[in-house]
């Protein structure tokens, strides 16, 4: 979905030339969303939201009916999401947590970390013994496991299969598991393992990964005899910038677990999806400002930038977007206007590398026009660098 939902459309061009750009979130359409998701996935798959997707209280309230919990990854995050959906569960996962945050969470009540390194355990095992002596804390133990390159070849962001900062190395797992089991740290309980490999993959690329998360989660559980309640297979589903209309198979993923469910009755399975929870209902709303020709190319400059939605910059992309013409023109001069087939959208950002959309099928463009960028419900205003050039912040708004 490009377009712009009736409400928004009808926002955007109600709002005053100052009132733009704007960030237009249709939370009924992320409530319709967000229900279809769960209803697609088997009950003993567990949905946390990935707060770092999209941080908008208004949003983690939306979903809050749909979600068995929320996955937080700093302590301001932590904060945050415990105000704006008090007494929901939390994960707090991350590779760099302070003494300061793990202490925070502990004081939260926060019932599941999710641990990246051996340190790390020791240090929630010393501050639980001071801040929860009376309850140990529940840990799953994150992995970087090896992946075949033909199982990340789909994927656009790999965090494990390959060298990188997170998780733990393979070759530690006897060792955290020992520790976890033979009374050393009798502040922690071992939970399960948790593996968030790679992001972006299809339905039945993610299944593959899933059934080798537990595979080998199994095998770490029969080698050491204990049991393992819970594996966690991260998010990471993939959403097509290039093709918006086309969603991610939450079916097809779904009947997946649920046989992957069927070899493993005692297993609790959880995903942690963020961007492929709320891209679809968020817009960036902005007017186009300016229409040039330079050198055999027509460019829109429009209101704002990448400096309030880096998602194109940040992958390389063409954001999505709907043009909404406006028909009224204030001004005696004539009014810009696009006369090749394909028009480049910028920001006013003093770069060449803020560009939103190129080569953007609007013959006819003009300056007075709106635009609304679709996709934009994730990593989009949260991920961005607001203060470069200092322009005015974007106004919000949240329907329904």
């Amino acid at each position: 979905m490009t377009a712009p939902t009736r409400a928004v459309r009808d926002l955007v061009l109600d709002l005053p030339s100052d009132g733009l750009p704007a960030y237009v979130y249709d939370l009924t359409a992320l409530r319709e969303h967000a229900a279809g998701v769960r209803a697609a996935l088997p009950e003993r798959v567990e949905l946390y939201y990935a707060a770092k997707a999209n941080p908008e209280p208004e949003l983690l309230s939306a979903l809050s009916p749909y979600v068995d919990g929320y996955e937080v990854s700093s302590g301001g995050e932590l904060a945050h999401v415990g105000r704006a959906v008090p007494g929901r569960p939390l994960a707090f996962g991350g590779p760099g947590k302070t003494p300061a945050e793990i202490a925070a969470a502990l004081d939260l009540g926060v019932e599941r970390f999710h641990v990246e390194s051996l340190h790390e355990l020791r240090v929630l095992a010393d501050l639980a013994a001071d801040r929860a002596p009376d309850t140990p804390v529940g840990v799953l133990l994150r992995f970087n496991l090896p992946l075949s390159a033909a199982s990340l070849e789909g994927s656009s962001l790999a965090m494990g299969g390959r060298p990188t900062p997170f998780g733990l190395d393979p070759a530690d797992a006897d060792t955290a598991v020992a520790l976890l089991t033979d009374g050393t740290l009798p502040q922690l309980r071992l939970l399960g393992v948790h593996a968030h490999l790679a992001s972006g993959l299809e339905a039945e690329e993610q299944i593959g990964v899933a059934e080798s998360v537990v595979t080998w989660a199994t095998r770490l559980a029969a080698r050491h005899r204990v049991r393992l309640a819970e594996v966690n297979v991260g998010g990471g589903m993939h959403v097509d910038y290039t093709t918006p209309e086309r969603r991610y198979d939450w079916s097809t993923y779904g009947k997946g677990l649920a046989r992957l469910l069927d070899d493993h009755p005692d297993l609790t399975l959880r995903i942690e999806p963020g961007r492929a929870l709320t891209a679809y209902c968020g817009w960036y709303a902005t007017e186009v400002l300016d229409v040039k020709r330079s050198h055999g190319e027509d460019f829109a400059v429009v209101r704002g930038g990448t400096h309030h939605l880096r998602t194109p910059a940040a992958k390389g992309h063409d954001q999505p977007c709907s043009v909404l013409p406006v028909h009224s023109w204030p001004h005696p001069w004539p009014r810009p206007v696009a006369g090749s087939d394909t028009v480049t959208l910028t920001g006013q950002l003093c770069t060449p590398k803020d560009l939103l959309a190129r080569h953007v099928p609007a013959r006819g463009l003009r300056a007075g026009d709106r635009v609304a960028f679709g996709l934009a419900g994730a990593y989009a205003w949260n991920i961005s660098h607001h203060d470069f050039l200092m322009h005015p912040r974007p106004g919000f708004h949240f329907l329904g």
